[in-house]
């Protein structure tokens, strides 16, 4: 399992006791929780402790951040998708996970909990008790308060002495901001002091330097703080943070301050592009964003990664931005705009299925899944219909992704609320019925698969009647009716449609259930056929999705036809694929039928440790092997053949070498060492 530690960015001061501290505590206990007020630092703490100890877990360190959930209801999903998995059951989600765990020995990091306290205590106490080699590392402005808990406060920076880490914090900053600007030693002490050593106080006021000297920036934030000083109850440290961020406010332009305003709806990492189509607006054009983000960026109010493209707010930052928001009276508007933009990139997706960046909205789709799920929220309250269509359009991804418990839920939730009739109503159908056929409930996609037809005929366009096609005929395929499943294929391949015969996604896919049925009938050559064709018109197209699957196919009918080399080929190159999509389902149907192949070409060795790394991927989606029926008789009999070529007792080991294996490593060595992208 691969880590996902976040880059840091920009240099790292001091703090040498406290990630002592935190090294001690993760070696000592379970649970170890870094408190301190907003600004103070602990998620550039945590970052640090968790690379550093990174090598300790065999299974790695994992991110989740919790910021961008405004409640509780994506918590578990963001958690399962940190540690890798997909979950693809009908199980209580929170079951799949303490499984997943049960074995594993990892580090968990989840930032910002303060808002979630006690749901994320909860979970914890779910998960810490049935995974023993679990450790968790959180973040909170308060302890979670849970049973074995260990704290450490996390302090302001040291502003006295030689060398003191406020002071060389603020000398770092104001040197990147205005690199010619002459240091002043005595105007940054004054600055460092007054803002007690709150590490984003003084990386705000160092980011002022060059628009002002550092004298100035003294005497001006002192000021600042000094009329402020007993105007509020808020905790000392909290209100000089807050004060702080309100100078800052001060020193931007109009522009800039609502700009900063409108960015806070933004539940994730966003890049320029995505900053003007929520932002722009009356006084506010495009370009006006464009150039309010590079100064908001300059003034330290926003972050930028390293290579200049994703930008992210701190959370401090973002809750004052709110205030305004909510002062402006634009909650309602920004919201409706970020629905907006987020349908908008649905529809792009959807639409960019069939070529060559699929892959990019596969990955754009994933990355925004906390902006597309509050977008969905607010359109199932504001625009059921746009509610609908979202969810339609965006459903099949999240399929793959592994987002099963979220989708089904999404796409109820928008059959209920949404419009009685119509494509988009046909599309969530479609969306569901592929939601419990992936989950193994057949017999509730059958009756949905039915639903969908009907819904289909009154619509009358050849997408949803191909789509209720592919629905009905993939669910006769998975309950061994492969003669239904032709017959499905057959009939709406042979009505629908103009030009090209291969020219949508929804035709792809059809004819992928017609080279599946003529496998399960055993018709070989015939499939082999098919696939062929199929396989060169996803190649021409750029699409994917398809193309490994079809490979997989040509695998299995290799296997069939005793062409061990050629289903090895095959199948290293479907897994290949759906490591590009990150579609681990796809990956552990690919390893069961490339062990197999491995397995007929007489390499027993070789063969256990791709079963054992397949093993990983099927834990990743939460249930045990599955595929269509064919598979598992042919995967049975290459693992006797496998296991008699080297004896029950070579078998193990090798099995339990793939199955310890970290998965990315048994991925390459199962694809003979060759570069994953």
């Amino acid at each position: 399992m691969a880590s996902n530690i976040p880059e840091e960015t920009n240099s790292f001061v001091g703090r040498e006791a406290e990630l002592e501290l935190i090294g001690h505590a993760l070696s000592a206990g379970r649970l170890t929780t870094l408190t301190g007020p907003g600004g103070v630092g602990k998620t550039r703490i945590a970052v640090r402790a968790a690379t550093r100890v990174e090598s300790l877990y065999r299974d790695g360190v994992h991110w989740a951040g919790l910021a961008p959930l405004h409640d509780d209801e994506l918590l578990l999903a963001t958690v399962s998708d940190a540690v890798g998995l997909s979950d693809h059951t009908l199980r209580t989600p929170i079951d799949v996970l303490c499984e997943w765990l049960a074995d594993k020995q990892l580090l968990l990091v989840l930032d910002s909990c303060e808002h979630l306290r006690p749901s994320c205590a909860h979970l914890l106490g779910e998960i810490l008790t049935t995974s023993p080699g679990l450790t968790v590392l959180a973040t909170s402005r308060r302890p979670l308060d849970i049973r074995g808990e260990q704290r450490v406060d996390v302090e302001p920076l040291p502003v006295d002495g030689p060398g003191a880490a406020a002071l060389t914090l603020f000398r770092d900053r104001a040197a990147a901001a205005a690199p010619d600007t002459p240091h002043d030693p005595g105007a940054a002490a004054e600055i460092c002091r007054r803002l007690e050593g709150i590490p984003l106080a003084i990386e705000l006021a160092a980011a002022a330097v060059g628009r002002q000297s550092p004298g100035e920036v003294a005497t001006r934030l002192g000021s600042r703080l000094d009329v402020f000083a007993d105007t509020t109850l808020l905790p000392r440290r909290h209100r000089t943070l807050r004060t702080t961020i309100g100078w800052s406010h001060e020193l931007c332009t109009p522009a800039q301050r609502l700009l900063w305003a409108r960015l806070t709806v933004l539940r994730g990492d966003f890049d320029e592009d995505t900053a003007v189509a929520v932002c722009a607006g009356g006084p506010l054009t495009p370009e006006a964003v464009r150039g309010a983000l590079r100064a908001l960026v300059a003034q330290s109010v926003v972050a930028r990664d390293r290579d200049g493209v994703r930008h992210r707010m701190l959370d401090s930052i973002r809750e004052y931005g709110r205030m305004w928001l909510a002062e402006l009276g634009e909650e309602r508007a920004a919201a409706d705009r970020h629905a907006a933009c987020f349908l908008r990139l649905a529809r792009s997706a959807h639409a960019g299925w069939t070529g060559d960046d699929q892959i990019h909205w596969y990955h754009r789709i994933a990355e925004s899944h906390a902006d597309l799920c509050a977008a969905l929220d607010h359109l199932l309250d504001h625009d059921p219909e746009a509610a609908q269509e979202m969810a339609g359009r965006i459903g099949f991804f999240w399929c793959c992704c592994g987002h099963l418990p979220q989708t089904r839920g999404y796409a109820q939730r928008a059959l209920e609320r949404g419009p009685a009739d119509g494509p988009h109503r046909t599309r969530v159908l479609w969306v569901l019925g592929i939601c419990q056929m992936l989950q193994g409930d057949y017999q509730a996609a059958e009756r949905v698969g039915e639903q969908c037809l009907r819904a289909a005929a009154e619509d009358g366009t050849d997408e949803g009647i191909l789509a209720a096609a592919y629905l009905r005929g993939l669910t006769h395929l998975m309950t061994g009716e492969p003669q239904k499943g032709l017959r499905e294929a057959d009939r709406v391949l042979s009505t629908t449609g103009a030009g090209t015969p291969l020219e949508t996604a929804y035709r792809l896919r059809c004819h992928m259930i017609t080279v599946f049925a003529l496998i399960g009938l055993g018709r070989l050559d015939e499939a082999a056929e098919a696939a062929v064709v199929l396989r060169a018109a996803c190649e021409a197209r750029d699409e994917g999705w398809t193309l490994s699957y079809v490979d997989y196919q040509l695998a299995l009918i290799a296997l069939l036809q005793d062409r061990a080399d050629a289903a090895a080929a095959h199948a290293r190159s479907m897994i290949a694929g759906k490591h590009r999509l990150r579609d681990r389902f796809g990956i552990a149907l690919g390893l069961d039928i490339l062990a197999a192949a491995i397995a007929s070409q007489g390499e027993g060795a070789e063969a256990a440790r791709v079963y054992g790394t397949g093993q990983i991927y099927w834990g990743m989606v939460g249930h045990p092997q599955r595929g269509t029926p064919e598979l598992g008789p042919l995967r049975e009999a290459c693992e006797r053949r496998a296991r008699a070529a080297i004896g029950d007792a070579a078998y193990r080991r090798a099995f339990e070498r793939g199955r310890s294996d970290n998965a990315e490593t048994g991925l390459a060595l199962a694809l003979q060492g060759q570069l994953l992208s």
